[in-house]
C-alpha cells in the first residue's frame, strides 16, 4: 500500500480542534491582533485556550489557537489577515 498523496488528504469540515500557530514580533501587539483575526473569522473560539511561547531571547512568540474550522474559505481568510500584518512572520 502506498503512502497518500498531498492533494489525495483532505480535511474533513467542519473539523474541531483545528489548531493554528501564529509567529511573530513577541508583545501585546501581537496578542491583540491575533485576538482581532479570530474574532472576525471565527468568533466562537476560546481566548484562555490561546498557548503562547517565547523564542530563547524573547524575540519572538508563538500563539497557537485551536478553533473550529468551518471550511477552506476560513482557514485562508484567516491566514490571508495574518500574514497582512508586519508582525505576523509565519502562519502555520
Amino acid at each position: 500500500m502506498s503512502d497518500p498523496k498531498p492533494e489525495d488528504v483532505k480535511i474533513q469540515f467542519p473539523c474541531p480542534n483545528y489548531p493554528i500557530k501564529v509567529l511573530g514580533d513577541a508583545g501585546d501587539q501581537l496578542h491583540a491582533l491575533v485576538i482581532e483575526v479570530f474574532n472576525k473569522h471565527a468568533p466562537d473560539f476560546d481566548r484562555e485556550a490561546i498557548k503562547i511561547r517565547d523564542s530563547a531571547k524573547g524575540s519572538f512568540q508563538s500563539l497557537t489557537v485551536t478553533i473550529e474550522a468551518t471550511g477552506e474559505q476560513q482557514l485562508q481568510a484567516i491566514f490571508d489577515d495574518l500574514k497582512a500584518s508586519k508582525l505576523v512572520k509565519m502562519v502555520l
